[in-house]
C-alpha cells in the first residue's frame, strides 16, 4: 500500500538535505510531483498534504485529470513532447510547460494563450547529453531559439529543461547539469536577461540536479511508486 504522504516526506527531506549540502537556499528548490499515468485519488492524497504542482506528459489524460480535480490552487506543469495539434489544450489548460523544442510549438502557444490568463510560463527542453532518442534542441542551436522565444507576448521564457543520460555516481550525474548551468548562464550574458528556472533532477538524480542549481525537481516514482 503506498503511503503518499510519507513519500512525499521523504522526498522532500532529500530536497532539503541537498539545499543544504550544497549551499542553495532553503526552500530554492520546487517540487513537481510528476503524477502521470497515476489516478485522480492518488493525486488527491498528494494534495491533502499540501503539494500543489503536478507534472503530466499526455495531453488528453491530464486535462481530464484538471476537469476532474477542479482545484485552482493547484499549478499544472506540462513536460511531456508536445504535437501541433495539441498546443491549443495545452495553452488553455498549463501554467508552465516545459518541453518546448522549436519555434512552431512555442509560437503556436503564444498565438493560443488566451489574453484573459496569464502569461504561459515556457522552460525550452535541451538534449544536453545529445541522444539521438531524446527529445530537445541541442545546446549550439539554443541562442537562435531564445532569441525567437523572447519575441513572443503571450508566453514568459523561464528557462530551461533536461533529462541526461543515465548514471549512477553522482560525478557523472552533475556533469550534464554543470554543462546546462553554465549555457543558461552563457544564454543571460548574450540577451542581457535573467532566467530563473533549471528544471532539472528526478527520483534517482535530484542531489546532483540541486547541486548543479535546479530550480524544480520532477519527481513520480519516489512518490507515486514505479510505473505500471
Amino acid at each position: 500500500m503506498l503511503d503518499i504522504k510519507q513519500n512525499l516526506e521523504n522526498v522532500r527531506n532529500r530536497i532539503r538535505k541537498a539545499e543544504s549540502e550544497y549551499g542553495r537556499e532553503a526552500d530554492a528548490v520546487s517540487l513537481i510531483a510528476v503524477s502521470k499515468t497515476k489516478p485522480v485519488e492518488l493525486i488527491q492524497a498528494a494534495i491533502d498534504v499540501g503539494q500543489v504542482i503536478f507534472g503530466e506528459n499526455y495531453v488528453q489524460e491530464a486535462v481530464q485529470k484538471i476537469e476532474q480535480i477542479n482545484n485552482p490552487a493547484l499549478e499544472w506543469h506540462f513536460l511531456g513532447p508536445i504535437q501541433s495539434n495539441k498546443t491549443r489544450v495545452i495553452a488553455a489548460n498549463f501554467a508552465w510547460v516545459h518541453s518546448v523544442d522549436r519555434l512552431k510549438i512555442a509560437q503556436r502557444l503564444n498565438e493560443q494563450r488566451s489574453k484573459n490568463l496569464p502569461k504561459l510560463n515556457v522552460c525550452l527542453q535541451v538534449n544536453i547529453s545529445e541522444e539521438d532518442t531524446k527529445s530537445g534542441i541541442n545546446v549550439n542551436e539554443l541562442s537562435s531559439l531564445v532569441e525567437s522565444v523572447l519575441g513572443l507576448s503571450n508566453i514568459e521564457l523561464r528557462g530551461f529543461m533536461v533529462i541526461p543520460q543515465k548514471s549512477s555516481s553522482l560525478e557523472e550525474q552533475r556533469k550534464p547539469f554543470a554543462a546546462m548551468r553554465q549555457a543558461k548562464e552563457d544564454i543571460e550574458q548574450q540577451f542581457n536577461i535573467t532566467l530563473d528556472t533549471l528544471s532539472m533532477g528526478m527520483s534517482a538524480d535530484l542531489e546532483a540536479a540541486i547541486a548543479e542549481g535546479a530550480s524544480h525537481v520532477r519527481i513520480g516514482t519516489d512518490i507515486f511508486g514505479a510505473r505500471e
